[in-house]
């Protein structure tokens, strides 16, 4: 399987953690921080490894803004990032 770099997000929701890798929408669940991220590697793995059956994870990595470099696939960073509001 090819090296892929990926960001997770975790957010707690009543009594779980769920965690999602925003630039795939891939997202899991667990009891605990830890679980949750176990849980979103395996999901993210599985996903890679159905793109890689299909032949499609070159054409799903760069559109979802995924950088080849070198053997990895990381996904970009943002310059600036903050929280914004209306009104």
């Amino acid at each position: 399987m090819q090296k892929i770099i990926f960001r997770a997000e975790i957010f707690k929701e009543s009594n779980l953690y769920v965690s999602i890798c925003p630039e795939l929408n891939v997202s899991s669940f667990g009891e605990t921080v830890e679980e949750a991220k176990h849980s979103l590697y395996e999901a993210v793995e599985a996903f890679i490894e159905e793109c890689q059956a299909m032949g499609t994870l070159e054409e799903v990595m760069s559109e979802t803004g995924f950088i080849k470099e070198l053997d990895a696939w990381t996904c970009r960073r943002p310059l600036v990032e903050e929280l914004l509001s209306t009104g």
